[in-house]
């Protein structure tokens, strides 16, 4: 069960990315956002798989990445389903929307920022608990290392307000960075079906 749960839950995250990066390109909001949820719906169950075949000595780092893929769904599935229900299909006043409205780089935006950060986090730790038996492990294992390192940035780039409504771009920027993110994070997701397939 702990393996069908994993590879399941990896080839719907592989999915979901995959949607994303397609949403994005389409200019559908609706779809980048209810998309995003099944992100965070498969990612939790993904990382509890990962750590549950891993070596006890590798276990805190586990446990660490368990419950930072848990905060990072917390914090995602908040933003996101405030887009699809609440902005979607009620009239709300500028203030609120300025709050809410994921396109007005608010406080919501900063949440969603640091959903991804945690998830950056998460990531980090759950490649530290990954025994680099093939080349497959070996990459799968950097890719998830060197994903942490968003983690930084993510947690910084709020703090110092660079986003902002009236920015001219900064649309564009968002998508082409979220383009690069669904690149980056698609072979993470096939090397995790190919790792997952190896346990018994």
């Amino acid at each position: 069960m702990n393996k069908k749960i994993g590879i399941i839950s990896s080839i719907v995250n592989l999915c979901a990315v995959v949607g994303f990066a397609l949403c994005m390109l389409l200019g559908s909001n609706f779809g980048s956002y209810f998309i995003c949820m099944f992100i965070a719906f498969s990612f939790v169950p993904m990382i509890c798989t990962l750590v549950v075949y891993s070596e006890p000595e590798n276990k805190a780092a586990g446990y660490t990445a368990m419950i930072f893929a848990g905060i990072y769904a917390v914090l995602i599935l908040l933003v996101y389903f405030a887009q699809v229900t609440v902005i979607n299909l009620e009239s709300l006043n500028e203030q609120a929307l300025k709050i809410l409205d994921f396109q007005k780089f608010g406080l919501f935006f900063n949440y969603d920022l640091l959903g991804y950060g945690l998830m950056a986090l998460s990531t980090f730790f759950a490649g530290l608990t990954i025994e680099s038996e093939t080349k497959a492990d070996k990459w799968l294992k950097a890719l998830l290392l060197i994903h942490g390192v968003f983690f930084i940035s993510c947690l910084i780039i709020p703090m110092l307000g660079l986003f902002t409504e009236d920015m001219q771009g900064a649309n564009w920027i968002g998508v082409a960075v979220l383009e690069f993110w669904c690149i980056y994070f698609i072979p993470i997701d096939i090397l995790m079906i190919l790792h997952l397939k190896k346990k018994s």
